[in-house]
């Protein structure tokens, strides 16, 4: 299964890159995570704030690979303790379709991906930096990943 983690932004701080990095790379190739950048529109004090979302919510829309099962990074989804996601990453694994996560930037998703979502998620009730975000998925996936495996990673 491959998990395409479809975000908003891109030129991030190394801190970043290196913290997504460094949990993508030790989740194994049947729960292989994959960043797709989505780079976010003009946001000048001129810009048409809804335009923009809807176009960036276009672009992670086609950036879907086809057959994935979408879910959407959402204040107002499904809170997971780490057990519960890592319950749901199992069911992801034998569902037998690879899975799209997708983060809006700053303004949140389109409408359109709202719509097309089949499940949503809510890291946290608290609104957090979306770069930051990258790295708790990837943090997250992998404690789940590791739960599943009975790694001594997950140590609660």
């Amino acid at each position: 299964m491959i998990i395409h983690l479809i975000t908003v932004g891109n030129k991030m701080p190394r801190w970043v890159q290196e913290g997504y990095q460094e949990y993508a790379k030790r989740l194994p190739p049947e729960c292989n995570l994959k960043l797709v950048e989505i780079a976010p529109g003009h946001r000048g004090k001129s810009a048409d704030i809804r335009r923009t979302v809807k176009d960036e919510g276009e672009r992670m829309l086609k950036a879907i690979p086809k057959g994935c099962r979408v879910v959407v990074l959402d204040v107002i989804g499904k809170s997971w303790s780490t057990e519960q996601l890592s319950t749901q990453l199992g069911q992801w694994m034998n569902g037998g379709s690879d899975i799209a996560l997708l983060v809006g930037g700053p303004e949140g998703l389109a409408e359109a991906c709202l719509e097309r979502a089949d499940g949503r998620w809510s890291l946290s009730a608290l609104t957090l930096p979306h770069p930051l975000v990258r790295v708790i998925i990837s943090e997250q996936l992998y404690r789940a990943w590791s739960l599943l495996q009975n790694h001594p990673y997950h140590r609660a």
